[in-house]
């Protein structure tokens, strides 16, 4: 893929935040879903690309989500593969709370994970922790390896993780150790990248979430030498069998990052719709929006931060 193909790129989760941006704090989630899958597709579908969504939010039945199998793009140039969450926290958009974003994942034909909008245990953690971590030991093993990893005591440590029912005891075993918690009511994209940063302040995140949201995660930490490791969870017989007609058959196989993002040349690109850790929320003032995104490029480890000033009469 060429360099230049990143601002093409930057320009689809741009057009998103935007759209999505205009429904923060009117409690209307759905209605910022559909605007910011809207404009993600139209801006897709103006650049020379031949793409698939390998991983997405719904199914070909579940519009206007972008589904999986999807073409995006005019039909010529690059043939990639598209991982994709026009609007990573809904909840939080419609709250007008943080870490809401736009995001793809974006890789050379035939190299991001096929799989369906399922559940996917997860575990990030930044360079420092690379090697360190393990998604099938106990929580007190990695936390006291990414403690050491980092010269930290556990007490010093900050755990993300979903504020979710199933976390419980996930949760307990954390507090149980002395590490500090950061319970997120959605966003687990943002979680995983922060443990990149150390101006974030987040070590390591845990517990299960969206499988797209995994991929999203995995190609972003692939590119900032960070460490990502999944376990597809298959709730029903209905998503074992879409499991395996997708070439996946062992399901308690641990998706390391190579099986999630193949080969070097990965794009990741999020822009941010509500205020974060990382990146600055969506601002409107007349006819002038001002987004704030970065582009991460696998192939070469360059982290762009781009802030966008667009006229909002012209688009």
């Amino acid at each position: 893929m060429d360099r230049n193909f990143s601002m093409e790129l930057v320009r689809v989760t741009e057009a998103a935040a935007l759209a999505a941006g205009r429904w923060m704090g009117r409690g209307k989630k759905d209605e910022a879903d559909e605007a910011a899958t809207q404009a993600m597709r139209d801006m897709f579908n103006s650049i020379h690309m031949r793409g698939t969504v390998v991983i997405g939010e719904g199914e070909m039945d579940e519009a206007p989500m972008l589904y999986i199998g999807e073409q995006l793009g005019i039909g010529d140039g690059p043939k990639v593969d598209i991982a994709v969450d026009p609007l990573e926290g809904t909840n939080i958009v419609a709250a007008g709370t943080w870490n809401a974003l736009a995001t793809i994942a974006v890789a050379e034909h035939g190299n991001l994970l096929h799989a369906p909008d399922m559940y996917m245990e997860k575990i990030a953690v930044g360079p420092e922790s690379v090697g360190k971590i393990d998604i099938n030991a106990p929580v007190i093993d990695n936390l006291t390896a990414v403690a050491k990893a980092k010269n930290k005591n556990i007490e010093d440590l900050v755990v993300a993780i979903l504020d979710r029912e199933r976390h419980k005891k996930v949760i307990q075993e954390i507090r149980d150790s002395g590490a500090r918690i950061k319970l997120m009511q959605d966003g687990d994209v943002a979680a995983a990248i922060n443990t990149a940063f150390e101006n974030t302040g987040v070590d390591i995140m845990l517990g299960s979430g969206g499988a797209p949201e995994g991929v999203l995660a995995a190609t972003a930490l692939k590119s900032l030498g960070g460490e990502f490791q999944g376990k597809l969870l298959p709730h029903t017989e209905e998503e074992k069998i879409r499991l395996k007609k997708m070439g996946i058959n062992d399901f308690n196989k641990v998706l390391l990052m190579d099986d999630i993002v193949k080969g070097d040349d990965a794009y990741f690109v999020a822009t941010g719709v509500t205020n974060g850790e990382l990146l600055r929320g969506v601002q409107y003032k007349g006819n002038v929006g001002t987004t704030h995104s970065v582009v991460i490029r696998a192939k070469t480890g360059t982290v762009r931060f781009i802030e966008g000033q667009h006229g909002l009469n012209k688009k």
